[in-house]
């Protein structure tokens, strides 16, 4: 008897005896077995994935597929829906003409909603080269915002918008507001006032962010070698362990790092290369550095190599 643990979608299928076995599925049989014990833990599986396979004499521009798309568990009765072609014989059609057979739109409004937000989702999450597991978490998040409907008036591309950066963050990739935004419709201003909503209703959290969650990032935009890029996140560490940049964002601060490191290297940047990449003003990255300047020569790693000496940088 094979057992099912509840999951947070679907049931998940494993065998009693061997829980963290990959089953192996007899796509000819329907049936899935445990690779260990030889046990069939589930049959009559149905496959529901695209059939390709045509009986009649229809031409390649056709479209064979006769099962619609792959089954998703996000939408209410997993979007299982079958599409009648346009009739062509004489038995189609009734007496006045009329096709007998016709397509109706089963799926309901808050699915139809439901799927265009996923699509919304995952077109941001492609132009800024988010992984899938990304994408299926914040299809999840925006799920169960909507159906709790606890931020009525909201737009559904407001809430996709903050529950992708929301996403971000507990996968351990953030991304800016600012990188959200831009890949978006919807302002800086509307995605923070959903993202607090949305953790408030969904009683979350999320992890601070710290200056190491951007280095790497900003520092491959910039091109700057690896020996820079460690020296930034050293400075930016030191400078909080220190103490010398309260109430400062940990992306002011980074890039902060980023600018005395770079003036400290033969890899030099300007503060409006590292504002644009950092999405941050000058001003900012000024403010900042200015208060990390003092100590300098205590937050350079001790094996650093300088082109330049600490007391010829910048003083802003």
């Amino acid at each position: 008897m094979a057992s099912t643990s509840r999951g947070d979608i679907l049931p998940k299928v494993q065998c009693p005896n061997h829980p963290d076995a990959l089953l192996v599925e007899d796509y000819r049989a329907g049936d899935m077995i445990c690779p260990e014990c030889g046990l069939v833990v589930g049959d009559r599986v149905i496959d529901v994935g695209s059939e390709w396979r045509t009986f009649t004499n229809e031409k390649a521009t056709k479209d064979p597929s006769r099962v619609g798309d792959a089954q998703n568990p996000l939408l209410n009765g997993g979007d299982l829906t079958t599409m009648i072609s346009k009739g062509t014989g004489a038995a189609s059609f009734d007496e006045f003409g009329n096709s007998k057979y016709q397509n109706r739109r089963t799926m309901s409004s808050s699915d139809r909603a439901m799927l265009n937000a996923f699509k919304e989702i995952t077109t941001m999450a492609d132009r800024i080269n988010l992984p899938r597991n990304i994408i299926d978490r914040t299809n999840n998040l925006f799920k169960q915002v909507y159906e709790q409907k606890s931020l009525k008036g909201r737009s559904n591309d407001a809430i996709a918008s903050a529950c992708l950066y929301i996403a971000c963050r507990q996968e351990g990739v953030p991304r800016t507001f600012k990188e959200i935004c831009a890949v978006s419709r919807i302002s800086k201003k509307e995605i923070g006032r959903c993202f607090k909503l949305i953790l408030k209703a969904l009683e979350t959290s999320v992890d601070l962010i710290t200056t190491g969650d951007f280095m790497s990032r900003f520092c491959s935009n910039l091109g700057l070698p690896k020996q820079v890029q460690m020296a930034a996140t050293y400075i930016a560490r030191k400078a909080v362990e220190l103490d010398l940049v309260p109430g400062r964002s940990p992306i002011s601060v980074a890039a902060a790092a980023i600018y005395m490191a770079s003036q400290a290297s033969a890899e030099k940047k300007t503060q409006k290369e590292i504002g644009d990449i950092a999405g941050v003003a000058d001003v900012t990255i000024r403010q900042s550095y200015r208060l990390i300047y003092p100590r300098a020569a205590d937050l350079f790693p001790p094996d650093f190599k300088f082109d330049t000496p600490v007391d010829k940088l910048p003083q802003l």
